[in-house]
């Protein structure tokens, strides 16, 4: 028995169909990742231990909880919000190279907040300050709950980097709370050293501009001068780098690792990422199963909630800032507030309103292009985005609040590039 005889393909049909199948399974894998995402990210937020934050407590009484905020999914999060962000440097359980006995007398355990940078984001969603608060900074901690019950006492001057140990994730959230004057710090996140890494592989890879070279034995880094994309450890050691920075200081840390999230997050925002699927899946599950949420953060739709707000702001409007210092008179390797620059900055995040920087970048970093490397175009910029140059060169608009020159900084759409150490004898 004679088989009728296939039909000839054309060409283009061919191409057409299987064009057709990659476009179908793309779309149901698409799907799929975003149902898989969502119920894995669920399941990761629920599975981790949770902080419940509480408010200053008045004397003699306990401190009332900070009250859950729930919203529906895929609307913003209503309002003017902050959130504390905590960088633990525990080496416990942080895997091998963290296990020798120098890193675990170094900080084991809860650990100390060695990054603390509190999100500030308008009510009307059109602007975002990320403050970064020294580690020496010199200041009072208040009376904070302790792990077996109880309260610890209130200190009057203590560096800022023992809050966490002192009374874990609740104890920083009150302490900047009590330094700014507010009391609505209403979410809180510490991430380890897992985390850092986690994220920056999600992404694959951060594109880090250095003015010239950095070498710091003490964190393992060396990078050579121009443009490299940095990911998994060495993003981890460039962001706790101190040693091969500038003057070797905390605050060219700072800005050092103002150079690395403007770029994580131009990266973040990028065609590039936010048109993958698997990127974005592999981002939310690489935060979520490295970090401790307050339990106000401790449910997906809050976090979308969060997303969605910050999702309309312009890059040029997300502006890093240091919070003012200056040395301490008792002890030139310890700051203090600057009283005037902080209460500056206080009141603008006390009243809701964006800030413009009026200084250069931090001490660490320099514009791009101003006698450092310059980066070249990075496809992670997106091209509808405008680039403001470092130094609050910007218009300030009505409400503006422009802060004083020892706030410095960079908002995220700016290109800065970071200098290595000039002369710091070391220890």
């Amino acid at each position: 028995m004679r088989h009728a005889r296939a039909a000839a393909r054309h060409p283009l049909a061919f191409a057409g169909k299987i064009a057709a199948s990659v476009v179908s399974v793309a779309l149901v894998s698409s799907l799929g990742i975003a149902a898989l995402a969502f119920a894995d990210v669920n399941r990761n937020i629920q599975d981790n231990s949770q902080v419940h934050l509480v408010q200053q407590k008045s004397a003699g009484q306990t401190a009332p909880p900070v009250k859950k905020s729930i919203q529906p999914a895929a609307t913003a999060l209503e309002g003017e919000f902050n959130v504390l962000l905590v960088g633990t440097d525990t080496r416990t359980g942080q895997g091998a190279q963290f296990q020798n006995k120098a890193d675990q007398q170094a900080s084991s355990g809860v650990g100390n907040n060695d990054v603390t940078m509190l999100l500030h984001v308008n009510a009307a969603h059109t602007a975002a300050t990320v403050v970064s608060f020294p580690r020496d900074l010199v200041l009072a901690i208040p009376s904070c709950p302790s792990s077996s019950g109880g309260w610890y006492s209130s200190m009057s001057a203590q560096m800022l980097n023992t809050a966490l140990t002192y009374g874990g994730l609740s104890c920083p959230v009150l302490t900047i709370e009590k330094l700014l004057g507010i009391d609505d710090i209403n979410y809180a996140a510490e991430i380890s050293f897992d985390g850092v890494a986690a994220m920056s592989d999600a992404v694959g890879g951060v594109p880090v501009c250095l003015a010239t070279p950095i070498n710091d034995p003490y964190v393992g880094l060396h990078l050579p001068a121009g443009t490299t994309s940095i990911k998994g450890q060495d993003a981890l050691a460039f962001l706790r780098s101190r040693h091969g920075v500038d003057d070797g200081s905390d605050l060219a840390r700072i800005s050092n690792q103002q150079n690395f999230l403007s770029s994580l997050l131009r990266t973040i925002t990028s065609a590039g990422t936010l048109s993958n699927p698997i990127k974005l899946y592999q981002l939310a599950e690489a935060a979520t199963q490295n970090m401790t949420l307050s339990d106000t953060m401790g449910d997906t739709k809050t976090l979308v909630g969060m997303a969605v707000a910050l999702k309309s702001i312009p890059l040029s409007q997300i502006t890093f800032v240091q919070f003012p210092v200056v040395s301490d008179p008792t002890n030139t390797n310890r700051v203090v507030a600057d009283e005037y620059g902080a209460s500056v900055l206080a009141k603008a995040i006390q009243d809701d309103q964006p800030v413009v920087l009026s200084a250069s970048t931090g001490r660490g970093t320099v514009v791009a292009g101003s006698g450092a490397t310059t980066p070249p175009a990075s496809p992670t910029t997106p091209a509808t985005t405008p680039t403001t140059p470092a130094g609050g060169t910007s218009t300030p608009s009505s409400g503006d609040v422009t802060l004083t020159k020892g706030a410095t900084g960079q908002t995220a759409d700016e290109q800065t590039c970071t200098k290595g150490v000039t002369s710091y004898p070391g220890g």
